[in-house]
């Protein structure tokens, strides 16, 4: 993907493709939030990630994971990392299976 200048220009770009669905990460797992579903780290696909720095401040640093479940919901997860991150979300995805992360391919 050509790089982007921020975040939102990016977000905007996946949900046109159909990636429209939220998550946020609860007890280890990833929720759905309008259909209140959880996911496990090995229901996830990663289809792609992005990291973004802060345009004001560089240290303001954010990664999206652009996902899709076992069954099929494409969504987005945005996360802080560097000295801000989510410690729980940066959890659950370092347990996502290898063969689950398709991030350097071209979606």
């Amino acid at each position: 993907m050509e790089n982007q200048r921020n975040e939102l220009d990016c977000i905007e770009k996946y949900q046109a493709r159909g990636y429209i669905c939220n998550f946020k990460c609860e007890d280890n797992k990833l929720l759905e939030l309008k259909s209140n579903k959880l996911y496990s780290p090995n229901e996830i696909i990663i289809k792609r990630t992005q990291r973004f720095e802060g345009l004001s401040n560089p240290s303001d640093m954010s990664i999206l994971y652009v996902i899709e479940t076992k069954d099929g919901i494409k969504g987005l997860v945005t996360a802080n990392y560097g000295i801000e991150s989510d410690t729980d979300l940066d959890e659950f995805f370092k347990k996502i299976p290898s063969g689950n992360d398709e991030s350097n391919d071209a979606i």
